[in-house]
């Protein structure tokens, strides 16, 4: 069974079709809470959520704490992280199911999941970036935020769970959970290419890869920083 957690800040626009896509789960009985984090929206975001039968919490901007509040809230055995833009394939319940099935079946194998990353746009720009998410995501394990994450909560609390981050949130659990235990399922999590298009494609696809290295080498930093409080400390 699984918990849906979901930060929001002014998503009014996006979070019906979101929220939409998880009713035939919630009917099946996959889905038993939805839990809205929401950020001081300014909109009727809160209201959505209410009338859909969600959960509404407030919380402090920041993707991480938001996903962290929710995490704490949920009462499921299974949580599922997705974007307030973000919208399942048909059918992804199933895909979902069997996953978790073969999880729970063999719990020495723990792993996480996540779905293909699409843009609900046109033409070539977007057509590009989804290629360049297949690669990050299949060889690296470093899937978007966008393409959700479906993880146990035995898993999430091993690993640490969110951590309060300002960005990134989405690679620095990534690379605690490691390259193995990341499973790529074929649905699409389609989100909206509005902040895409706004901020432009070719700006984002040459400013992801600049993110991964500014993580990478902060995480070096912090890493050599309580190396060195290690040998120092007395």
């Amino acid at each position: 069974m699984i918990s849906v957690v979901i930060p929001t800040l002014d998503a009014e626009a996006t979070l019906p079709d979101t929220l939409s896509a998880l009713v035939p789960a919630s009917v099946e009985g996959l889905v038993r809470e939805v839990i809205v984090v929401d950020a001081g929206s300014n909109d009727r975001t809160r209201d959505v959520a209410d009338w859909a039968g969600a959960d509404v919490l407030a919380a402090s901007p920041g993707r991480g704490g938001q996903l962290a509040a929710g995490a704490g809230r949920a009462r499921q055995p299974w949580l599922l992280f997705l974007n307030a833009d973000t919208v399942l394939e048909y059918g992804w319940e199933r895909e979902a199911s069997s996953f978790m099935e073969r999880v729970d079946k063999d719990p020495a194998r723990q792993a996480a999941a996540v779905f293909r990353f699409a843009l609900d746009d046109e033409g070539i720009a977007p057509r590009l970036l989804e290629a360049l998410a297949r690669v990050r995501s299949a060889g690296l394990r470093l899937p978007y935020g966008e393409q959700g994450l479906l993880i146990s909560r035995s898993l999430y609390d091993a690993v640490g769970g969110h951590r309060e981050l300002p960005a990134m949130e989405d690679i620095d659990i990534a690379r605690r959970l490691g390259r193995r235990r990341i499973k790529l399922l074929r649905t699409r999590a389609v989100s909206s290419g509005r902040g895409y298009r706004e901020g432009g494609y070719l700006r984002r696809a040459l400013g992801n890869p600049v993110n991964l290295v500014r993580y990478a080498l902060a995480a070096r930093g912090a890493r050599a920083s309580e190396l060195h409080d290690e040998r120092t400390d007395p």
